[in-house]
């Protein structure tokens, strides 16, 4: 698993084991890619980042698994793309020193385990309220693949935002001994995040699915524009009101825009969400149309709703549905202190 040996498929735990045993004697730090395959650019750049942080004496290993106990019923388990030859060329050519890619009888023998992982109240929210025991599963399977692999860093993407917090709380929790790295979102040209399932789009409906990014970039430029608004207020006369400052700003913006940003208050999350709500909307309306699922601005902490007043970090979190194709997206955004 050096980078002077061939690169690996490794299918069984055994031979995990006497690979990492190998690593282990040479020395260097180990890090660790976890994907369900069907590897694209963005898996690439979890790879890349990996290889980069443990140095050319470090060892990079890739998961290929398509966990069945994160899928529920009605889910594209079966339709879900196994393209492991592929993954194979991706994998090598980003830097991995080896792709573990057991069987589902390797990594669950005798069957499901009757012991699992339970993700808490977070667990429940937004990806979780959508698919049931989802992030059970997923806990699960990371929980033994990082017993498996032993890895001293995790590399996860930030679009599965959820998830890295709860994978990040598991760890802490349970005081597994790794560090959880997460990895910007890699996204196409035109915004649209990578994704496995972006395959699955029709020419039409991968235009339907630019609203997502569309709407969160329409967030981030709505509190860009609050943020600077505000700013500049502050440099006028102490003596006027807020909201006349804004207004006199309004003078080469739009007035209503500075009474609203007056009224969106410190934070502003309403406007923001707004902002946001205003793009689905219109895709909504498209052909053909966007459902969605869920549009939330939450507190990386806990995934709950901000307050409209909020200061401090936040995930802008999307999720819908095109055609038969369900799509998520995110985006840090962070809200500056009261003025």
């Amino acid at each position: 698993m050096s980078r002077d040996r061939d690169f690996a498929l490794i299918p069984t735990r055994a031979e995990l084991n006497r690979a990492l045993d190998a690593v282990a004697a040479r020395g260097g730090r180990t890090a660790v890619v976890m994907t369900m395959g069907a590897l694209h650019d963005g898996h690439a750049t979890l790879v890349r980042t990996a290889r980069r942080h443990v140095g050319a004496r470090g060892h990079v290993l890739v998961t290929v698994f398509v966990n069945p106990l994160q899928f529920g019923a009605g889910e594209d388990l079966d339709r879900y793309p196994r393209t492991l030859e592929a993954d194979l060329r991706t994998a090598e050519r980003a830097g991995a020193d080896a792709v573990f890619a057991p069987s589902v009888d390797e990594v669950y023998p005798g069957g499901e385990p009757q012991v699992r992982i339970t993700a808490g109240p977070m667990g429940e929210r937004l990806e979780g309220a959508s698919r049931p025991g989802h992030f059970d599963g997923m806990l699960t399977v990371v929980a033994k693949l990082l017993h498996l692999t032993r890895p001293d860093v995790a590399f996860f993407g930030q679009k599965d935002a959820q998830q890295l917090a709860l994978i990040r709380r598991m760890a802490r929790d349970l005081n597994f001994p790794v560090e959880i790295v997460g990895v910007p979102t890699a996204r196409e040209p035109d915004g649209l995040a990578l994704s496995s399932r972006n395959r699955y789009l029709s020419p039409a409906e991968r235009r339907t699915a630019l609203a997502l990014s569309a709407a969160l970039f329409a967030a981030r430029d709505r509190l860009a524009a609050q943020a600077a608004l505000r700013a500049r207020a502050e440099t006028l006369r102490t003596s006027e009101s807020r909201a006349e400052a804004l207004s006199r700003l309004g003078e080469s913006r739009a007035a209503a825009d500075a009474h609203a940003v007056a009224a969106a208050g410190p934070g502003g999350a309403d406007a923001v969400r707004a902002a946001a709500r205003a793009v689905l909307d219109e895709a909504a309306k498209g052909k053909p149309p966007l459902a969605l699922d869920y549009l939330a601005l939450v507190n990386p902490a806990d995934f709950t709703e901000v307050p409209d007043d909020h200061t401090g970090e936040a995930i802008l979190a999307v999720a819908a549905k095109v055609g038969t194709t369900r799509l998520i997206d995110n985006l840090p955004l962070t809200f500056g202190a009261p003025a």
